[in-house]
Parts: C-alpha cells; sequence; structure tokens
C-alpha cells in the first residue's frame, strides 16, 4: 500500500453519517432501545460519542452520565457541560466517591502505596507511569510509582509486582462502579449505553474488563485517536475539549495516557500501527516518519506485544459446551 502523512485522514462527514446510521440501527433495531446513556469526563473520545449519538438519535434522547470522585480533575465537569450545552442533551451528576469508600478502593490503593512509600497520606497526590518513550528500549516491563506534597516535591520509585496489581485493581472499581452507574440509568429509561472506547484502547487493552470496556455498543472502537480528533473537528466539539490532553482521570496527580500506557504521541503511534497492519516495511514507514527503522521495528513489536497480552480482556465469558 501506498504509505505516507496522510494515510490515516478521512472524510469526517462521510463518516459521521455513516455512524449516525450505525448508531440508530443498532440501538433502535438491535438493541431494542429508545435512546442513548453516555458517561461524559470532557475528554475527546466521549465528547466526539455523545455529539455522534445526539445527531443520530436528537439531543433529547441523550443523556450525559458525569461521575466524579475525590481524585477527578476539576476540568472535567465544566468541560462536560460545556459540551451539553454545545449539543443540547441533557446531564446527570452522580458523585461516585461514597461507593468507592464503601468498596474499599482508597483504602485498598492507599495500602499499596504505602508499601513502597511508608510516608504517604492523604497530603499526597499519587501516580504510575511507564518510564520510558517505546521508540527507544525494545520493551518495558517495570512501572514507576510517583507521589507529589502540597509543595510539588516529588519522590519516585520503581513499583514492585504486588503493589502495583493492588493499586490497579483497586482503582479499577472506578471504572466498574461508573458503568454500573451508567446501567441504572439507561435501564430506568430503556435506554441503551453507549461505550466511548477507540480503537487505541480497546485494542491495546487500555480500559477495565466489565468498566469502561462494557457497553452495549462502540460506536467509535474501530477509529484511531488521531481520527477522533478528526471527527470531533467536524462535529463541532469545543476547542476547550479538543486541546485538552488525553489523561487517564483515574490518579490524583495528573496522568496522560501517553505516560501511563501508550509510551508515545497518538500521531506517530497510530500511524506506526496502521503501517504494521498493512505490512508496511519498518523502513518506509520510518522514512515517513522521520525516525529510525530499528524505532519503527521496535514500535511494531511493542504494539503487537500489547494486543497479544490483552487479548483476555476483550473475550467474551467462556463456556462449556457439550
Amino acid at each position: 500500500m501506498e504509505f505516507n502523512k496522510h494515510s490515516l485522514d478521512i472524510d469526517a462527514a462521510k463518516a459521521t453519517d455513516d455512524l449516525c446510521r450505525t448508531i440508530r440501527e443498532q440501538v433502535r433495531d438491535r438493541c431494542k432501545r429508545t435512546g442513548a446513556v453516555i458517561g461524559i469526563s470532557g475528554g475527546i473520545d466521549s465528547s466526539v460519542v455523545a455529539a455522534l449519538c445526539a445527531r443520530a438519535l436528537g439531543p433529547k434522547r441523550v443523556v450525559g452520565i458525569m461521575m466524579p470522585e475525590k481524585d477527578s480533575s476539576s476540568d472535567s465537569k465544566s468541560l462536560a457541560q460545556i459540551l451539553a450545552e454545545k449539543f443540547g442533551f441533557e446531564t446527570v451528576e452522580e458523585s461516585i466517591s461514597d461507593g468507592l469508600t464503601g468498596l474499599g478502593c482508597y483504602q485498598r490503593r492507599d495500602e499499596a502505596i504505602r508499601s513502597v512509600f511508608p510516608n504517604y497520606d492523604d497530603s499526597y497526590m499519587a501516580k504510575i507511569t511507564i518510564p520510558t518513550n517505546i521508540l527507544e528500549k525494545e520493551s518495558y516491563n517495570f512501572f514507576e510509582l510517583t507521589i507529589e506534597d502540597k509543595e510539588g516535591r516529588s519522590e519516585t520509585k520503581r513499583l514492585p509486582l504486588k503493589a502495583y496489581l493492588q493499586i490497579v485493581a483497586s482503582t479499577n472499581l472506578k471504572q466498574r462502579l461508573r458503568m454500573t452507574t451508567l446501567y441504572y440509568h439507561a435501564e430506568k429509561r430503556n435506554w441503551a449505553v453507549i461505550g466511548t472506547g477507540n480503537k487505541d484502547e480497546h485494542e491495546q487493552g487500555f480500559f477495565v474488563k466489565y468498566g469502561d470496556g462494557g457497553a452495549d455498543l462502540k460506536p467509535i472502537a474501530h477509529l484511531f485517536k488521531i481520527q477522533v480528533f478528526q471527527l470531533a473537528e467536524y462535529l463541532g466539539v469545543p476547542e476547550e475539549i479538543i486541546n485538552r490532553t488525553p489523561t487517564t482521570d483515574t490518579y490524583s496527580a495528573d496522568t496522560t495516557q501517553e505516560e501511563f500506557f501508550f509510551g508515545l504521541d497518538f500521531y506517530r503511534m497510530d500511524m506506526l500501527w496502521h503501517a504494521m497492519e498493512n505490512n508496511v516495511p519498518p523502513a518506509q514507514a520510518a522514512d515517513v516518519l522521520g525516525i529510525s527503522e530499528e524505532q519503527a521495528a521496535r514500535a511494531y513489536a511493542n504494539i503487537k506485544r500489547k494486543i497479544v497480552a490483552t487479548e483476555y480482556l476483550r473475550m467474551q465469558p467462556l463456556e462449556i459446551s457439550e
């Protein structure tokens, strides 16, 4: 195939028409529902999905659920409200902090953090990151934990596997409680829950099984992140949302999706992934993107590993057949 800097450009108008038609068919005919419930966070993905659903079904058949908790960014609510005003759909705010406290989310997470930093308490913020750009090393097999005090001083240590697993298991309760909340609001209306994950998240496993990975339909799960941005521009998603750096909105300290999981900016990652899927030699992809052949090959290998390693997350429940 011909591979160039515009290989992932889409016809946003046609893509929007196709997506709206599919959303209508899936919600009404396949799911037998009459409207859409979407978790909105002020992020680009949920904003595009909400805008598509408002166009496809009409804004009166869309509700956006804001689900803040004590670690949430204050920007999330304000941006979500700007989005709802722009596209004319209803919003509902459901704080999930008390529910997470009851489930032991914060207590279990903090216990794990203190196993690494005994001085950690409620006055600190914390985040998990990967330490390297995926182009610069063959792979990474560890995470780092950073804590920040009120004065902005930070400490970082390599995160032991046991503590890492407990922190992740604890914080995954956030996504699962949010999905539980979405289904409450969907079922009381006889509406469908709409997923907001893009291809980068869905295929590489950047989601929580039965959390943000659970939904009745996933209209943008086939689109690369940079294509979601193209749709956002066409749909008129507010600039404040388009220009916002994608974050996890999971940890108390600001953490971008790049530094927590992907390890590379979205343009180069998506282009390299597209090239790999279409059997473009690493040398050719490297030439287009201005990197070395070795770096392109590293990116190919890293993406493949993530897809294989996270297959479990995309599996349907296994059954025993006679």
